[in-house]
């Protein structure tokens, strides 16, 4: 079965907003290489752990978005 239009939305919007983590965590991986080459360790470190938020963030909306894939998760309509 096929997904409806809001399932297929919502699907699509958890891919785009997973993809903005994962583009900023890797921004986010080169400035804190510019601090550590700057002698700015204790900040890299704290770059670098939100890095490790983002990418969990991404993950978890992936699988959300492949519940939604599965029809484990269903929208019916947009509030």
């Amino acid at each position: 079965m096929r997904l409806n239009e809001y399932e297929h939305e919502l699907q699509r919007d958890l891919q785009s907003v997973a993809s903005d983590l994962r583009w900023s965590a890797v921004d986010l991986k080169r400035i804190a290489d510019q601090l550590r080459k700057s002698g700015n360790e204790a900040d890299a470190q704290a770059v670098l752990r939100s890095c490790e938020v983002l990418q969990s963030d991404e993950e978890r909306l992936q699988h959300y978005a492949k519940e939604v894939k599965a029809r484990a998760i269903s929208r019916i309509k947009v509030h």
